[in-house]
């Protein structure tokens, strides 16, 4: 590696080895005015990762080096950065680039942008792939680089990044707060974020669970309420009576949208950030005429949601449930395996960058 010409990362190569990830150097693409270059300091592991490079979400352009949960110190702006300086504590999420330009740009939906690019795996005028976090250096649009708060610890606020954004985005923009019934659908890596960040916004928050496995970790989490879905009749005492449901699960098996849907009251709002493999939901407009109910999805975080729920974690002392790995071959294999066999409670970061990138 000769930084900034080459970087180093621990890439996946195939489909079929998508668990053996090799050390490989790459060229990033050309550095713009307007970029920052942060040496990584943590990365935090997401399943989108694993459905990325086991072909789970669609085709991927190996050799692929993903982590979009970055946390790093700046090492080089351009001269048209603002606000930004080496040396300073930073995070990148999952994604790099937009227009900055479009109505959604301007309207903080940069998320929703048709320029949109991501962290990695995209494709960058040039024929340059976008490499991600589990590497030495990443290079990054100064727009979709944080400063991070003193007060968060860089193992801790690495999965707020994709995860911990992905679960506020919908509780922020739905006016989940005081006076508001919140439910989490799927106690993993997003939806213990749910659950805190509902709970930090002041909302009455409840996770929703096939059994009562994680009964007893989501009140330490904070929830005021459990639901457990694999009883005859669980939704009955319950119906009409949710603001706002924000559905994390990874999986739409045996999942009865009908039932989960009975549980908004009129005009509540059912917001899907969960992105399962497979065929989609599937249910009937007369289902939703009972309580007018609203059926959506939400992407990401924009900037101006990232900043403010990384202010609000700092203020409210947020702790995340993160076990550590060190980076490297091993490590990173470690890390896809068990998030594909969801053996993590309740996200991983990568850590120990120092001792394989000098």
């Amino acid at each position: 590696m000769v930084y900034p010409e080459t970087f180093e990362g621990f890439a996946v190569h195939s489909k079929e080895t998508w668990a053996s990830p090799k050390r490989t150097e790459f060229k990033p693409r050309p550095f713009e005015e307007t970029d920052v270059d942060i040496k990584v300091k943590a990365c935090g592991v997401c399943g989108s990762d694993v459905h990325t490079v086991t072909g789970g979400w669609g085709s991927c352009p190996y050799p692929l080096v993903v982590g979009h949960e970055i946390v790093g110190e700046v090492v080089n702006v351009g001269s048209q950065v603002n606000g930004l300086k080496i040396g300073d504590r930073v995070g990148v999420g999952a994604q790099a680039f937009a227009c900055l330009n479009c109505k959604q740009c301007k309207n903080d939906n940069e998320i929703y942008c048709k320029h949109q690019l991501d962290t990695y795996g995209s494709t960058y005028p040039g024929g340059f792939v976008g490499q991600g976090g589990y590497a030495s250096h990443v290079r990054v649009h100064e727009y979709f680089v944080f400063p991070i708060p003193d007060a968060l610890e860089t193992t801790l606020v690495a999965p707020m990044l994709c995860a911990g954004a992905t679960a506020f985005s919908p509780l922020y923009r739905h006016g989940a707060g005081p006076g508001k019934k919140v439910g989490i659908i799927g106690i993993g890596g997003i939806g213990h974020f749910g659950i805190l960040f509902a709970k930090a916004l002041g909302a009455d928050t409840w996770a929703i669970s096939r059994s009562d496995a994680k009964k007893a970790d989501c009140l330490k989490l904070g929830a005021d309420g459990f639901i457990q879905t694999n009883e005859k009749d669980w939704n009955v005492p319950h119906e009409l009576s949710f603001d706002l449901i924000v559905n994390c699960a990874n999986s739409n098996q045996n999942f009865d949208l009908d039932q989960y849907l009975s549980l908004l009251d009129v005009n509540g709002k059912f917001i899907n950030v969960g992105l399962p493999e497979g065929d989609g939901f599937a249910f009937h407009p007369f289902k939703m005429l009972g309580n007018g109910a609203l059926f959506g999805f939400s992407h990401i975080a924009s900037r101006k949601e990232i900043l403010a729920m990384l202010n609000i974690a700092a203020e409210k002392n947020l702790k995340p449930w993160i076990e550590t790995i060190p980076v490297g071959e091993a490590g990173c294999g470690e890390a896809l395996r068990r998030c594909h066999e969801n053996d993590v409670r309740y996200r991983f970061t990568l850590t120990d960058y120092e001792k394989q990138f000098n």
